[in-house]
């Protein structure tokens, strides 16, 4: 079942991202560590709000709390450094972190 899962949470974010060149050790790393704390829906979710200012859904605010800081900044880190994706860096970096602060915030306010 993780095996599934986990492919396809990488077609989910090839298909967000057409040049991902994916590292399987590096996948793994963040399968094993972060990945298994959110849904699919959810990673895919949360990097489509930083790379194209969407809206994250209530389930998904929560399941990017619970992935954790260390996580959400490996993963979109991860996903910043890609060929395609590199001119932008900065500009996806300062919005992960716009977007760990707002989510974070809205969960503990709620919770």
């Amino acid at each position: 079942a993780q095996g599934s899962l986990l492919f396809i949470v990488v077609a989910l974010v090839c298909a967000l991202v057409p040049v991902f060149s994916i590292d399987e050790g590096e996948v793994k790393t963040l399968w094993d560590t972060c990945l298994v704390k959110i849904t699919p829906m959810c990673a895919v979710n949360i990097i489509a709000v930083v790379l194209r200012n969407e809206t994250l859904s209530d389930l998904c605010c929560s399941d990017l709390v619970k992935e954790g800081k260390l996580c959400h900044d490996t993963l979109i880190k991860y996903i910043a450094d890609r060929p395609s994706l590199i001119a932008h860096e900065t500009e996806y970096l300062k919005k992960r972190d716009e977007v760990w602060n707002h989510y974070e915030n809205d969960f503990q306010n709620t919770n």
